[in-house]
């Protein structure tokens, strides 16, 4: 098999998990009547909180959590491979890890992925985010085997670092996810033009899906869930409402693609050379 249907739910995500929970059922579910066999829903699926002493009075550990086990159970009774983008959990007393999972069509979690990147900047419209404070970043790149194709396993801002997916593709990732919650800010300026050079760079699908819209905890994120062929060509976008998208992938495309430009065979080492007086006083300290 080399052809698939594949999904983004795009959510708002707000305080309430049980309502968030089941909003993005409703989605997960139009998704498979849509004839999805992989359906991917944004990081923060379950909760988004950025106030450290409410989110750490919400969340819990992973083999108590109330949204993996109704997502689990949801992607065993549709028979659907479920890839939740990301949910807060409880790795300590007061620190977290911000989890994607992919769930098989059995309800096993088949890959767990801790977001290695944290996002820690401040904006020029004066937002200010600092995951590191809440969340402990992840270590491992995750590839996982669908029955498709090699699926890499990224989060939001990992997005901006290039040779993640490079690496991911090397070893032998046809797609690549990279559920998110970016802001409006750097979504207008961004998004669009980095998803596609990560399918470009690594001729891969990319699949992504967003948070978007206004959220109940002041934020706003773009939206735009994405998914783009192995040639940089947008098949299926979003909004900023809730809903989904779909395309069908033939992972065939990833071969065609890489054959006609075969950049992932081609890295040679190199070193780098500094001239001039910046580069003079760099080597001297």
């Amino acid at each position: 098999m080399t052809s698939f249907r594949a999904a983004c739910v795009q959510l708002r995500t707000g305080r309430d998990v049980a309502a968030n929970i089941a909003a993005a059922e409703a989605l997960i579910r139009a998704a498979a009547g849509e004839g999805a066999h992989y359906i991917q829903t944004p990081e923060q699926t379950a909760l988004m909180e950025l106030e450290r002493k409410v989110l750490f009075a919400t969340i819990v550990a992973e083999d108590d959590d109330p949204a993996l086990k109704r997502f689990r159970a949801l992607a065993a009774e549709l028979g659907v491979w479920l890839h939740i983008g990301s949910l807060a959990i409880r790795i300590g007393e007061q620190q977290a890890a911000n989890r994607a999972f992919v769930i098989a069509p059995d309800g096993a979690i088949a890959a767990r992925y801790d977001k290695v990147h944290m996002f820690d900047v401040d904006l020029p419209s004066g937002e200010r985010y600092r995951e590191s404070a809440i969340y402990a970043p992840g270590s491992k790149a995750v590839a996982v085997d669908l029955p498709w194709l090699r699926l890499g396993v990224t989060i939001c801002y990992d997005l901006r670092f290039a040779a993640l997916y490079r690496s991911l593709a090397k070893a032998g990732a046809g797609m690549l996810a990279i559920p998110a919650a970016f802001t409006q800010v750097t979504g207008e300026a961004h998004w669009h033009v980095l998803q596609r050079a990560r399918a470009i760079e690594t001729g891969s699908f990319i699949v992504s899906a967003a948070q978007g819209g206004h959220h109940e905890n002041g934020r706003h994120t773009y939206g735009h869930s994405l998914i783009i062929d192995p040639w940089g060509r947008v098949v299926a976008e979003a909004g900023q409402e809730p809903g989904i998208i779909v395309a069908d992938i033939d992972s065939a495309a990833c071969d065609e693609a890489r054959a006609r430009i075969p950049a992932l065979q081609h890295d040679r080492a190199f070193t780098l050379e500094e001239t001039g007086a910046a580069g003079a006083a760099r080597r001297a300290s």
